[in-house]
């Protein structure tokens, strides 16, 4: 099975991105599954229902998320029923939503899970031990599984890719919003991609307007980012997972443009 992930989706910018280019890739790899990155869909920071519609339609299977789950609060209303967003599984048991999600689709079934770093994010349960637990849950329910590990550091990534080799038909980093050109697959047959970059406008700081982070830099003063606009990207790994033994056999990095004026 082909497996498209998508890196981080930020604002507007990205949402057209997604409109945009997601059919023409689907159609170049043939892909069967899209899972995205979507916790800055929503104005830069958060998800609403209304976007995570639009996301669905435009042909995205399964939103995941990170440490920006919770910037709108609409959140709330909607993530303990939907079908179509996870949260990182190893946030306390008492927090809403799901953190693994299995996708059944034309006689294939995909299994999701969306872990978060520790390093310079926060206190959560060990993403170690976390994926133990998930892979547990779900690998004979599946024909593969895919990781979207949404951390800060580099070394916790590529520590947690080495982790699950030969556990998950992948895992792929998100949350830095810059691709990095180390996709590869592993020694037991993981593919693993430490970011899949972003997914927004091209002429910014990562995904946000230039001028406002460029100025809470020079001065230290809190400003109000806002999410660009113009040329737009898509970023991502494409994964071809073997649905009989679950191991990844052919990995494809992705970065399409698209120009506001084409």
């Amino acid at each position: 099975m082909k497996v498209l992930m998508i890196g981080d989706i930020v604002g507007r910018a990205g949402r057209r991105a997604v409109r945009e280019l997601l059919p023409v890739i689907k159609e170049d790899y043939e892909i069967d599954f899209v899972i995205a990155n979507g916790e800055n869909a929503a104005g830069g920071f958060g998800l609403t229902a209304a976007v995570v519609e639009e996301l669905i339609k435009y042909g995205i299977d399964l939103l995941t998320t990170g440490n920006h789950t919770w910037d709108n609060k609409e959140i709330f209303e909607f993530i303990d029923q939907t079908e179509r967003v996870i949260r990182p599984y190893n946030y306390p048991t008492r927090v809403p939503g799901f953190g693994i999600k299995t996708i059944d689709k034309e006689g294939l079934s995909l299994g999701v899970i969306n872990l978060i770093g520790r390093v310079y994010l926060g206190d959560y349960d060990s993403p170690f031990r976390s994926l133990d637990q998930a892979v547990e849950k779900i690998k004979d329910l599946v024909d593969g599984i895919v990781v979207d590990f949404h951390a800060e550091a580099t070394s916790e990534k590529e520590a947690l890719g080495w982790y699950a080799d030969g556990k998950v038909g992948a895992v792929v980093g998100t949350h830095t919003h810059v691709q990095t050109a180390d996709e590869r697959i592993l020694s037991n047959n993981t593919a693993y991609m430490t970011d899949l970059g972003l997914t927004g406008a091209i002429d910014s700081i990562l995904g946000m307007n230039i001028d406002e982070p460029l100025e809470r830099f020079l001065t230290q003063m809190p400003q109000r980012f806002k999410v660009a606009t113009g040329d737009t990207q898509l970023c991502g790994l494409m994964v071809d997972i073997d649905d009989k033994t679950g191991k990844s056999n052919r990995i494809k990095r992705i970065k399409r443009i698209h120009k506001l004026n084409s």
